[in-house]
């Protein structure tokens, strides 16, 4: 029997294989869809759909920056366990994505598994996942990715903290690169690592969300017993303080440097450009933490166990 298109594609719907997986088990089949699909389960290919429905909030957050320094790229691929993420295929293989966008034109993760996947162009982004969560054994979900390009003013400097659970790409706009800037570069990744900014400076800061989190600390002002008899106008004048500090803690170059708190980091970044004899400045940063905002599954181990056996 002819194996047609519209077979191999009602196949990897019902199993989630890869295209050319599901020809070969069709036309080994001789076109029963139903012996098609048992061979692909024999053959451990259909498997994704099955693991469709689970958590996967480990992972790996990776930052890559190309050979000639041009294209970095944060993505975050998730598994289903931590001892997954330290999996040396699991790990080649986010690294994989990673070089895929750095090439690419996608602007989000569906454009970016429909692309022709670059070690193997027989095949999908999308088709080599879905060989892989076969031959990881767990659901594995591209979640998210930025990239970035150079226009020749920048310098990008990466960081990996924890092994993948947190990754930092940092965009510096410079006329000197050197050692000594790459090592500042080092320094502020870090910086951010640990301190988990959400802006470069106040400029970022747009004028509704300063009057969100000025309308929050009335709010909470207002509701305080002991300003009670206190005039709207105080309130005001007294919340100026708090949205002050907030802004600080929010603002990279307003943050107190963790290696020398004497200094902010932008007082630091100016330290650096003066020594080395040109101009450094923060573009942007990007800091990705491994399954930030997915609700986790608690389950008890013992208890699955014991499900198991009885």
């Amino acid at each position: 029997m002819a194996v047609t298109a519209a077979m191999i594609k009602e196949l990897r719907g019902l199993s989630g294989a890869g295209m050319s997986a599901c020809k070969s088990a069709l036309v080994e089949a001789d076109g029963n869809m139903d012996a098609a699909f048992d061979i692909l389960r024999k053959k451990g290919a259909a498997t994704a759909e099955k693991k469709a429905g689970r958590i996967a909030a480990e992972g790996l957050s990776l930052p890559y920056i190309s050979e000639d320094g041009n294209k970095a790229v944060v993505v975050e691929v998730n598994s289903e366990t931590d001892f997954v993420a330290k999996n040396v295929k699991f790990q080649n293989y986010v690294l994989a994505v990673a070089k895929q966008i750095a090439g690419s034109d996608a602007a989000d993760v569906e454009g970016l598994l429909s692309e022709k996947w670059i070690e193997d162009e027989t095949k999908t982004v999308n088709e080599a996942h879905v060989e892989m969560v076969s031959v990881i054994g767990e659901k594995l979900s591209i979640r998210r990715f930025e990239k970035l390009v150079n226009d020749g003013s920048s310098l990008f400097v990466s960081y990996s903290h924890a092994g993948g659970k947190v990754a930092v790409m940092l965009e510096l706009t410079t006329d000197v690169k050197n050692d000594k800037v790459v090592e500042a570069g080092k320094n502020i990744c870090m910086q951010i690592a640990a301190m988990s900014p959400r802006f470069v400076d106040r400029g970022e800061i747009s004028e509704e969300f300063i009057a969100k989190e000025k309308a929050i600390l009335i709010d909470q002002a207002k509701n305080d017993p002991k300003n009670a008899s206190k005039p709207d106008n105080i309130i005001e004048k007294m919340i100026v303080g708090r949205l002050n500090k907030e802004f600080k803690e929010m603002c990279l170059v307003d943050q107190e440097y963790v290696k020398d708190d004497s200094m902010t980091v932008g007082q630091y970044v100016a330290s650096v450009a003066k020594a080395e004899g040109g101009s450094i400045a923060v573009k942007k940063f990007i800091r990705y933490e491994t399954g930030a905002g997915i609700e986790k599954k608690n389950e008890d181990f013992a208890a699955e166990v014991a499900k198991v056996i009885g």
